[in-house]
């Protein structure tokens, strides 16, 4: 595995917990009770933090993104699945995200709440507890309503009031794309300062 010291903040692993070899944990990642993080995923606290509770698994290639004003924050037997996205997003107990769901910042779902294969939990949104997002459909607002891929425009008048460009990148809507860009490349340069710790003792 590999544990990165980034911006000061350092991974804490508890000895009950198992992270796979090629497994990444950077910043202040913080792993509940026999946590179990797989080959190839990464987990991420950029500027904020990622807190899980017990008997979570995190599977092949998922990744996890804490951020500044929005954690990632995961309770009890959650299971995040390979190559899902868990951005900034909070799950209580017993959630389950499928293959290539996707959880953008400031979104909540509720416990028992199921995100089906390559679904999506907008930003800003709320997923009341025991949802099921089908494959492929689309949640967004608080409380979220399901959209199927074909109700764009529906969706859309949804999606424009959740301010996605401000929560993700911190700019109004229309801001040129250099300009988010030359801000994302600044913030991500802040790696190149990150350190590698050793991987004999748990942190």
């Amino acid at each position: 595995m590999s544990l990165i010291e980034h911006r000061g903040e350092r991974p804490v692993v508890p000895p009950s917990a198992y992270v796979a070899p090629s497994a990444v944990l950077c910043g202040r990642v913080i792993l509940g009770e026999r946590a179990r993080i797989l080959h190839n995923a990464v987990l991420t606290a950029e500027d904020g933090e990622i807190r899980l509770g017990a008997d979570v698994v995190v599977m092949e290639h998922a990744l996890v993104r804490g951020r500044r004003d929005h954690p990632a924050m995961i309770g009890d037997a959650v299971l995040v699945g390979p190559h899902a996205h868990v951005n900034g997003a909070t799950l209580h107990d017993e959630v389950f995200v499928a293959t290539g769901a996707s959880l953008f910042p400031g979104s909540v779902a509720g416990a028992g709440s199921e995100l089906r294969v390559n679904s999506v939990l907008h930003v800003n949104s709320a997923l009341p507890p025991g949802t099921v997002v089908p494959i492929a459909w689309i949640a967004a607002g608080d409380p979220a309503r399901l959209f199927s891929p074909a109700e764009h425009e529906d969706l859309w008048a949804i999606q424009e009031t959740m301010d996605f460009p401000g929560t993700v990148y911190g700019v109004p809507r229309g801001t040129p794309m250099r300009e988010i860009m030359a801000r994302q490349s600044r913030h991500y340069g802040d790696h190149a300062h990150d350190r590698m710790l050793s991987t004999d003792r748990m942190l």
